[in-house]
């Protein structure tokens, strides 16, 4: 089928679909959310404490996953729906580089419920997740720096992953197929008995490449224990990972390979009602062969620890306003044949002041204290403030201050192109924002401007084509952008989500110079999106987005998936880049035309809360 026709035909079916879907759906607990109900919205990220989403201060964005195979197969899937996210895949589902607000991949901090993620020998590394996707809830998406909550690396923003115990025993299995030799199977396994709540998943997938040497396997187990005693909540989570996969073209014109291990423990636990104390450990290791089936000409083997240790606690001053504050210590060390061995230690403390009166007004004031091995120390402010002028118009804004400490690979690395600069100092950034949220009958309208200063960013330059990438600082960056989003509840069973994210960079200090990552961002991104349920318990979901980057031309991808469930039974389909757009997020690595994955899952869950 050709291009044209394919596009004709999903327009044919959009507009079908969109007057069917006039008819109330009969699927329990099925119904498409009511982006005006925000009281059923609550975020945890950007703020100290679960609040409404329409409270928040800073610009946080939600996004279900649930149990929806056939919309997000994976957490690359899932980010490319949120405009200000810059997703640049280099393996499909496997690896890519995540950035938001124009940063760089280095300067968005992961999270998993709290948790840090972040890789210290490379950002490239920040999004091989080492648990199963099966295994996430939702995703919440702070934009703007984070440090003040968050520590290290949170200059355009932060991305947390959040799991969610099981309400009910459950039985959840799955298996698919389709383009360029994918097949996965993925589960999920709960169990509910009293105080104690027990979720195992597992993710298995492969593919033969949709170009020589773009094959790939993936594996990933993770396992969720929850425990209410006298003493309070406590919460285990547990995860491994396991990725080969052929790297053409990703880090030059080499047939290149790459296998990546992950290893994650996660423990907290409350005291009463106002203390917490958590502990992760991250393990992960990169073996690279420049040369494919000749590892012996070039070959690397990285092995990266990181432990997390806090105690955070909160107090209630008057009857709207509470102090939050804590202390927190971490280790980075790495084990490498090319970067060396090396090890770094940080501690922190924090304290913020939360008001909100009446539902009227909120404000937010918080600093944290970076402590380093050597004795420096990084302060980084915070101040946030939000108004209600009625019931439906709300008024906010921001202003933040950020850092990033380098990688091993930016201090330590060096190859025939590439060479690090142990002298880097850490990036300072400032964030501002204001924005306004609205809502009213089955509408809700949000739109952002915001700004942004960066100093010493870290970034490789070079003078020409045939020079050395050199790691250096990179003075006087600053991005100016603006984010709206519309969403507009047709009916119980249909919405509509709009949305667009306009971004500009300016810099003076390149002298001539080329970069290689720092002005490779979206200056143009918008969204449409549809979702639907039909009669027949059918659900179908269309994605349309358009994203031009500095000084690329734009692209279209279009992403349509439908759903039918039946009591125990759930089939599934998938088509992604529908409009067979060719296209590249990193120069030089080609990404996949049209494909399509068809699945089925089975299920089988008590309605009753075991005992």
């Amino acid at each position: 089928m050709s291009g044209s026709h394919l596009g004709t035909l999903l327009q044919l079916s959009f507009c079908a679909t969109l007057c069917l879907g006039g008819q109330d759906a009969s699927v329990p607990n099925a119904a498409v959310p009511n982006p005006a109900k925000h009281e059923d919205r609550t975020v945890v990220t950007g703020t100290y404490a679960p609040i409404p989403l329409e409270e928040a201060d800073r610009t946080v964005d939600s996004l279900a996953i649930g149990q929806s195979p056939s919309v997000y197969r994976n957490a690359i899937d899932a980010l490319q729906s949120e405009p200000a996210v810059d997703v640049r895949q280099r393996a499909p589902g496997v690896q890519g580089d995540l950035s938001i607000r124009g940063s760089s991949f280095g300067q968005t901090l992961v999270l998993i419920d709290g948790l840090r993620l972040n890789d210290a020998q490379t950002g490239h590394n920040n999004l091989d997740l080492p648990f199963p996707f099966a295994a996430i809830d939702r995703i919440e998406v702070l934009e703007g720096s984070g440090s003040t909550l968050y520590g290290a690396d949170a200059v355009g923003g932060a991305v947390n992953f959040l799991t969610k115990a099981p309400e009910v025993t459950e039985v959840r299995v799955g298996a698919y197929g389709g383009s360029f030799g994918t097949n996965g199977q993925d589960g999920l396994v709960s169990y509910v008995r009293g105080p104690l709540t027990e979720e195992f998943t597992f993710t298995r997938e492969l593919s033969t490449g949709f170009m020589a040497n773009r094959d790939y396997r993936s594996l990933a187990l993770g396992s969720e224990s929850n425990w209410r005693s006298s003493l309070g909540l406590t919460r285990l989570l547990l995860g491994s990972s396991d990725r080969p996969f052929g790297a053409a073209g990703f880090y030059g014109n080499y047939p290149s390979w790459e296998r990546t291990r992950g290893w994650f423990a996660g423990l907290s636990q409350t005291l009463g009602e106002h203390t917490e104390l958590a502990f992760s450990f991250r393990r992960h290791t990169d073996l690279f062969d420049l040369f494919r089936y000749r590892p012996a000409l070039y070959e690397n083997r990285h092995a990266t620890e990181s432990w997390e240790a806090a105690i955070r606690r909160w107090n209630q001053l008057r009857a709207n306003t509470r102090v939050y504050y804590g202390l927190e210590g971490y280790r980075d060390s790495i084990d490498s044949t090319n970067l060396g061995t090396h090890t770094r230690d940080r501690g922190a403390g924090y304290v913020s002041v939360d008001a909100r009166a009446l539902r009227r007004f909120s404000i937010n004031a918080g600093v944290r204290e970076e402590y380093f091995t050597g004795g420096r120390t990084v302060a980084t402010p915070s101040l946030s403030g939000g108004y209600w002028l009625n019931s439906r118009v709300r008024f906010h804004a921001s202003a933040s201050g950020a850092f990033r400490l380098p990688t091993f690979t930016d201090l330590y690395y060096s190859d025939p192109a590439n060479v690090g600069n142990p002298n880097l100092k850490a990036e300072r950034a400032w964030s501002f924002e204001g924005g306004a949220h609205v809502n009213w009958q089955r509408n809700t309208a949000d739109v952002v401007i915001f700004r942004r200063y960066d100093r010493d960013n870290i970034d490789y330059v070079r003078n020409s084509a045939s020079s050395i990438w050199r790691a250096a600082n990179i003075d006087n960056l600053r991005f100016t952008g603006v984010e709206a989003a519309w969403r507009w509840q047709i009916s119980s069973g249909q919405r509509l989500d709009v949305t667009y994210a306009g971004l500009r960079g300016f810099q003076q200090a390149l002298s001539g110079q080329q970069a290689k990552y720092l002005f490779a961002y979206p200056v143009h991104s918008g969204t449409l999106t549809w979702w639907g349920h039909l009669p027949q318990q059918v659900t179908t979901h269309l994605r349309t987005g358009v994203l031009q980057r500095y000084r690329q031309d734009a692209y279209p991808l279009v992403e349509l998936s439908i759903e039918r469930e039946w009591t125990h039974v759930k089939p599934y389909l998938q088509v992604n880049n529908a409009a067979n757009a060719g296209y590249q997020e990193i120069p030089g690595v080609r990404l996949p035309g049209r494909s399509y994955i068809a699945g089925l899952e089975l299920f089988s869950r008590r309605s009753i809360r075991g005992r």
